[in-house]
């Protein structure tokens, strides 16, 4: 019987299947890394006070390559390339969700509409990153050889997810409410298609290194279409919601390190 642990176990297993995961992991973190550290370093002078919780949103991006390019290294693997049509974080930028990297490159200050069209797409896909790795957690917390890294990006992924909701709810309490709703349901259509798309291709990819059957390949294709059909009739609505979290100043502190792998 197919389930989300036999899969996961059966791609972690075969050292060609979890090179590429770890690659196309790796390839994301490091260019969400990059992308806050440019926003950090361009917001406006009235929200400056920003700028080091953005700083270290992209420091803990940064620790989550750094962590999946660690566990490839001790399974003494190197990176592969990532295939175009698996690469997540590209093909949001292409889509014109977030800011366009051609902006982010110039050395000229964001505007406010800047920094909350930042928050509402952080927002959106961070809600997708903390119940991935909410699901991996659950299944290989006490895993020998990635549960501490697990355990770790889903608590980094909780803290950014917090952040969003708090911080764009101050945008909200400051007038810019329409704009945060109107981003956010643009983001989360956008971003369930992409990611309807990207789960297919990193499929197709997995289903040919681990010669899985056609009928196999079929079923999780299913899976996939099902899961978009429920986002797309509603499902989306929780990427949009927004109320304060628990956790409040979650980034409110230095980033913490990356465990070791021995």
């Amino acid at each position: 019987m197919l389930s989300a642990k036999s899969l996961f176990q059966e791609i972690l297993a075969n050292d060609e299947s979890f090179a590429l995961f770890c690659s196309i992991a790796a390839s994301g973190e490091s260019q969400g890394g990059w992308e806050n550290a440019r926003i950090a370093a361009l917001v406006p002078e009235s929200e400056r006070e920003l700028a080091p919780k953005i700083t270290r949103h992209g420091a803990d991006e940064d620790k989550h390559g750094r962590i999946f390019n660690a566990l490839m290294k001790k399974r003494g693997l190197d990176p592969v390339p990532v295939p175009p049509e698996t690469d997540y974080t590209m093909l949001l930028e292409k889509n014109a969700i977030g800011l366009a990297h051609e902006q982010l490159k110039r050395d000229e200050r964001l505007a406010v509409q800047d920094v909350v069209t930042y928050l509402s797409h952080s927002r959106v896909t961070e809600q997708r990153a903390s119940e991935q790795m909410d699901l991996l957690r659950k299944h290989f917390a006490d895993d020998p050889d990635i549960g501490r890294a697990v355990k770790q990006i889903s608590n980094d992924e909780d803290n950014h997810l917090a952040y969003c909701h708090e911080e764009l709810l101050r945008f909200a309490y400051a007038g810019h409410g329409r704009a945060i709703q109107r981003t956010l349901r643009e983001c989360a259509l956008a971003e369930i298609r992409i990611y309807r798309d990207v789960s297919l291709a990193v499929m197709a990819n997995m289903g040919r290194i681990l010669g899985w059957s056609k009928a196999k390949s079929a079923v999780l294709a299913a899976g996939i279409h099902a899961v978009y059909a429920y986002e797309r009739l509603g499902g989306w609505r929780r990427m949009v919601s927004l109320e304060m979290p628990e956790r409040r100043d979650a980034l409110g502190g230095p980033a913490s390190t990356a465990p070791e792998f021995a």
